[in-house]
């Protein structure tokens, strides 16, 4: 009997085509979790609007970032679930998944209860938990293993942003990089809603969070807050790098639509630093564990080119952590813990 271990990432399309990116759009943007209003809206908005429009131009963002071995995104998730599956030994089924489009839950659950596991450990790949990712991807999750009505037990680690293993691989990511040499540190986290924080924190029923100090610590009352964890990890990372407070800030990224996202908005700060004569900085993104499109693109491109336009020099982005050798084994000591 072996136990199964399943690695899930939220996805990318099947290709850089038009065709396969506007795919990948409709079904993560579908989501419940991911646009949260009425059915009937998110569906006019989403196959009238954001499929037709926004897939052309996301397509040729892709083919910047796209290999001849396909998406980094995937490329890094084979690697790492490879090397893990190698560390751990054959005791164990280590397979990787998508929350969005291939390879999906569902068809690498029913690959998984082929090789007659025992048990299956969950690792969604977002360190801070997030309905939008997390939360969506648990529902999946748990919808799939009752439909195939699977009935080994199931441990889901719904978080690590934290872990002491994770926070040690993140800052070795800036081992590489001479941080004298670098006038600020940004942590760039992807962002959400405002509304996906208070709706958490109603379900919670901890009253309305007003993004404010509420989050400087991690506590029983906000320990599924999204921008919590996101500043618990840039805090432990930069003391890890000793970095006092004034050399870094945090801030969030990728933000769609004209509601509010939690603040502050990375592209803003990143122009800010710029004019305030600031001509070098080294940028991480924690809320990914693989470079994809947020990080090759939009921070190692789109962020450097506006840093030089507001008369800064370079931003430089930390590779995400991959399938670093020190990520295979700190992922194998959360999983084992």
């Amino acid at each position: 009997m072996k136990t199964g271990i399943l690695l899930i990432n939220l996805g990318t399309p099947d290709s850089p085509s038009t065709r396969d990116v506007r795919k990948y759009l409709r079904e993560f943007l579908m989501d419940p979790e991911v646009i949260d209003i009425n059915p009937v809206a998110r569906w006019l908005l989403v196959n009238l609007i954001i499929a037709p429009f926004r897939a052309p131009k996301s397509a040729k963002l892709y083919e910047k970032i796209w290999t001849k071995e396909g998406s980094p995104l995937l490329i890094y998730g084979n690697a790492l679930t490879q090397k893990l599956q190698h560390s751990l030994g054959e005791d164990y089924v280590v397979k990787l998944a998508m929350r969005y489009r291939n390879p999906s839950i569902r068809n690498v659950l029913r690959e998984m209860m082929k090789e007659n596991v025992e048990k299956i450990i969950a690792v969604p790949l977002y360190p801070q938990y997030a309905s939008s990712s997390t939360g969506s991807t648990i529902t999946r999750l748990e919808k799939e293993i009752a439909a195939q009505k699977i009935t080994v037990p199931v441990k889901i680690i719904s978080r690590f942003h934290q872990r002491r293993e994770y926070i040690d691989a993140v800052a070795a990511g800036a081992g590489s990089f001479d941080l004298s040499q670098y006038d600020h540190v940004l942590f760039s986290f992807h962002g959400v809603p405002e509304r996906h924080i208070t709706k958490t924190d109603a379900k919670l029923g901890n009253g309305k969070c007003y993004f404010g100090n509420c989050c400087d610590t991690i506590h029983a009352g906000n320990e599924f807050c999204y921008r919590a964890n996101c500043l618990a990890t840039a805090h432990d990372v930069a003391r890890k790098l000793s970095l006092s407070p004034e050399k870094y800030t945090i801030s969030f990224q990728s933000r769609l639509g004209r509601t509010p996202w939690i603040r502050p908005y990375s592209d803003e700060i990143i122009a800010e630093l710029a004019q305030k004569g600031k001509k070098k900085i080294l940028a991480f993104s924690p809320a990914f564990v693989a470079d994809c499109l947020e990080t090759i693109y939009e921070i190692g491109v789109e962020y450097d080119e506006l840093f030089r336009r507001n008369g800064g020099e370079k931003v430089q982005l930390v590779p995400s952590l991959n399938a670093d050798d020190s990520w295979v084994a700190a992922l194998q000591k959360i999983i084992l813990s």
